[in-house]
């Protein structure tokens, strides 16, 4: 007997968990599904998973695990049309970064005896300096050596937890627990605002008059800066949404930055060289710092508190595997 993991979403991370989950295929089957025709032939060429349902209610009905790695704007109307199919005792889960609007949305909607536990992925460092995305993008060790943020709502199952543990081992990578509100303001911080930074520098350039000349002068500072627009070409709804979503974090983010902009403003429009100096050489000690530690997985010098990581134990097999403890047995 098998574990079933759907899998809804088959671009870069959803088609990523199931070739890592490929090589435990005694314990788990992956199931696949993804509204867009076009990917669900790639990822049938690419073996991503075992099998790809084209209909979602058929895609949850016997899944133990639901996994959303999907885009913000569609949570919502996914959730609504999949949660009354999903069986009891089954845990959702999902990558997106707006934990606690998803949280009231499950409340919502999953009938009782289902769970919900939020995954924030934070990938192999080998993976940042790639430029591809979606399912191209898509690796079997794309967690290794990584780690997710695992974030739940009060008085989530002890068992479903722990299985999001277990998940987290056998991708890899390691458990960093924080709860839904924590979970929120690091993805605001790291994955939200960056892309956001972007796209408005964008918008404070090409929009001025002197775009016209600028444009053919930018180099290789402005292309580094706005690179991460090219990764919104397919996805702008879903940044859009996942700012929304999470808009307490986002707009306390966006503060903090508008902030450290006026300090470097300030400093600028007072003439004081000395000040924007230092305020340039901080940057690059921190990110010189920050790209060491990335690189190397190596947060002791800092972390008060290092990253856990779970050993896989039986609480996979106890889940759903019918090896579950007699009520009172410790």
């Amino acid at each position: 007997m098998t574990v079933q993991i759907t899998i809804f979403g088959l671009g870069q991370i959803g088609a990523s968990f199931g070739l890592a989950l490929s090589e435990h295929k005694d314990l788990i089957k992956c199931v696949g599904f993804d509204r867009h025709a076009e990917v669900v032939r790639e990822a049938r060429k690419k073996n991503v998973v075992a099998q790809i349902l084209t209909d979602p209610l058929a895609a949850v009905r016997d899944a133990d695990v639901i996994l959303f790695c999907i885009p913000a704007d569609e949570l919502r109307e996914t959730l609504e049309l999949v949660a009354p199919s999903i069986k009891e005792g089954a845990v959702l889960m999902d990558t997106a970064p707006a934990k606690s609007r998803m949280a009231e949305w499950t409340k919502e909607l999953l009938p009782p005896g289902r769970y919900y536990v939020g995954l924030s992925p934070v990938l192999n460092p080998e993976c940042l300096a790639e430029d591809k995305s979606g399912l191209d993008a898509a690796r079997a060790d794309l967690f290794q050596h990584g780690m997710f943020v695992i974030s739940n709502p009060a008085r989530t199952s002890g068992e479903a937890i722990r299985l999001a543990s277990d998940l987290t081992r056998l991708v890899g990578a390691a458990a960093l627990y924080a709860d839904l509100a924590e979970a929120d303001g690091l993805m605001a911080a790291v994955h939200v605002l960056p892309q956001l930074a972007a796209a408005s520098l964008l918008t404070a350039t090409v929009d001025q008059p002197g775009w016209r000349e600028a444009r053919k002068l930018a180099g290789r500072p402005y292309a580094d800066a706005t690179a991460l627009v090219d990764h919104l070409t397919d996805s702008p709804a879903s940044l859009g949404a996942a700012t929304t979503l999470n808009r307490e974090s986002v707009v306390r983010m966006l503060d903090v930055y508008m902030a450290a902009l006026r300090g470097l403003r300030d400093a600028i429009q007072a003439g004081d060289a000395a000040e924007v100096t230092a305020r340039l050489e901080q940057a690059v000690k921190n990110r010189q710092v920050w790209w060491k530690q990335r690189q190397s997985g190596d947060w002791a010098a800092t972390d008060t508190k290092s990253p856990e990581i779970p050993g896989l134990g039986e609480h996979f097999k106890h889940m759903f595997l019918g090896v579950r403890k007699k009520p009172g047995e410790k």
